[in-house]
Formats: C-alpha cells, sequence, structure tokens
C-alpha cells in the first residue's frame, strides 16, 4: 500500500475528506521526523515507536574490490514494533484450500 492508497482508505474508513486526510497524514509524518531528529521518541501504544538510535563505527568491504573501508559512526532511525501490532503480524494464517493452488510441472 502506497500514501495515495493509505489515504483513499482512511477516508473511506472515516468519512473524512481526502485532503482533510492527506493534511493528517503529512502532519503526522512531519512530526514524527521532526521529533525524532531532535533525539526524542514519539509512540504511539499498540503501534510502537520512533525513535533514533547510534549506528557505532564499523569496518565493511567494497563489493567490488574487496578492500576494507571504514564506515562512520551514524544515528539512524529506528522503528520498534508494540506487542499489538506484533501480535497481529503474527497471528496464524488459515491453511490454504486443498487443491486451490496446482503444482506447476
Amino acid at each position: 500500500m502506497n500514501k495515495t492508497e493509505m489515504i483513499d482508505a482512511i477516508a473511506a474508513e472515516t468519512e473524512l475528506t481526502k485532503v482533510d486526510v492527506t493534511k493528517v497524514l503529512n502532519a503526522l509524518v512531519e512530526k514524527t521526523v521532526e521529533v525524532v531528529a531532535a533525539g526524542g521518541e514519539f509512540t504511539i501504544i499498540g503501534f510502537g515507536s520512533f525513535k533514533s538510535s547510534v549506528r557505532k563505527a564499523r569496518e565493511g568491504r567494497n563489493p567490488s574490490t574487496g578492500a576494507v573501508i571504514k564506515i562512520a559512526e551514524a544515528t539512524v532511525p529506528k522503528f520498534v514494533a508494540g506487542k499489538k501490532f506484533k501480535d497481529a503480524v503474527n497471528a496464524p494464517k488459515k491453511p490454504a484450500k486443498r487443491g486451490a493452488r496446482k503444482a506447476k510441472k
């Protein structure tokens, strides 16, 4: 699902206009980036947390030459899924119906 499809789905479910949903979604993204970039944490209970994390300096390899290169320390955004989100993703899937897919020969 992309941003446009998300806006359409939210507008249909909430009966808000697409313009209003777009404004809210854009504000949510902008504020999340603003908070995390400032070193803060943004949490939506049940969904997850956005925060920044420091990735230590390390050595890597140039895939073309195999030469060792130094990779600098970096601050990166990080998302940690909440319990409700994890449970939904890990919910048992319904088994496929027999004969629904035929094996290719």
